[in-house]
């Protein structure tokens, strides 16, 4: 059966709805840890339960992946993919960069993504071919036509096993990005991240790091928005990628450049090189 994806954005958002509600109104709770200075909340399990059973009646026929309790494998299908608290430590800390993320996903592209910010009252939408909006006004990404006028988002330092070797090329991209870019930002969440290079409140994000309930929804709002959103090496993204950059069109190539420089100490290879073997 074939479906039109962007008939499911209704769904999505009703979805989003839902989880968001729950954010707002229900306290962390319980926590439960997941690995060093890795945690989930009770709020994370009631929203993913939550989302998961909606979309069970709403789509039965479309694979679910959750961050906390995992379900469908990329290339299964279409399949919807849920961080049900992106940022939650922030949440934990009441920072309010966290959200709700939900993508949909075919076979390892995603087709529409819905993020939602309730603490800030941002909702941001996309489907493919359709264009990106906030609170159901269009966004474009911003004009930043070099790297010394642009503001760079980087994702989380890593925590748990290995974090010292996989943190090495993290430190090494932030050398780079120091020396020249206008200013780094570390926001603790991916859908801000790529949610706000849509918006062009930043000018790039970059990401070691490509989990799909992570990313999903931010990369398609991302593109839709006119970003571009490519892979470590420069290649297209897809959610097999090892990393995950999103930027203004203008300042691809010196991002790429700047990555390479980076990567010349030898520490990126050894870590993804790794990880590509496991």
């Amino acid at each position: 059966m074939t479906i039109d994806t962007r008939t499911l954005l209704p769904i999505a958002e009703r979805a989003v709805s839902i989880a968001s509600e729950i954010i707002r109104i229900k306290a962390p709770g319980v926590i439960t840890a997941k690995g060093d200075r890795d945690m989930a909340t009770e709020v994370d399990y009631a929203v993913e339960h939550a989302v998961r059973e909606f979309l069970a009646r709403e789509t039965p026929e479309i694979g679910f992946l959750g961050e906390e309790e995992g379900g469908s494998r990329l290339g299964d299908g279409l399949m919807w993919a849920l961080d049900p608290v992106d940022g939650t430590a922030n949440f934990l800390h009441g920072i309010p960069l966290c959200g709700v993320s939900l993508g949909l996903v075919d076979k390892d592209a995603p087709t529409l993504g819905v993020i939602d910010l309730p603490f800030l009252d941002l909702r941001y939408a996309a489907a493919e071919e359709a264009g990106a909006a906030v609170n159901g006004s269009a966004i474009r990404v911003g004009d930043a036509r070099d790297l010394r006028s642009a503001i760079v988002a980087i994702g989380d330092y890593a925590v748990g096993e290995n974090a010292e070797e996989r943190n090495r090329p993290r430190f090494a991209l932030t050398e780079e990005l120091a020396a020249r870019v206008q200013r780094i930002r570390m926001f603790g969440s991916a859908a801000v991240d790529l949610a706000w290079v849509a918006h062009g409140r930043i000018d790039a994000a970059i990401m070691l790091s490509n989990n799909p309930w992570d990313t999903a929804a931010g990369v398609i709002i991302a593109r839709e928005a006119g970003a571009t959103v490519i892979d470590l090496d420069g290649s297209p993204h897809s959610m097999t990628a090892q990393a995950t950059i999103a930027a203004s069109p203008k300042l691809v190539a010196d991002l790429v450049e700047l990555i390479a420089e980076a990567r010349k100490a030898g520490v990126f290879d050894r870590v993804f090189d790794r990880k590509i073997a496991e």
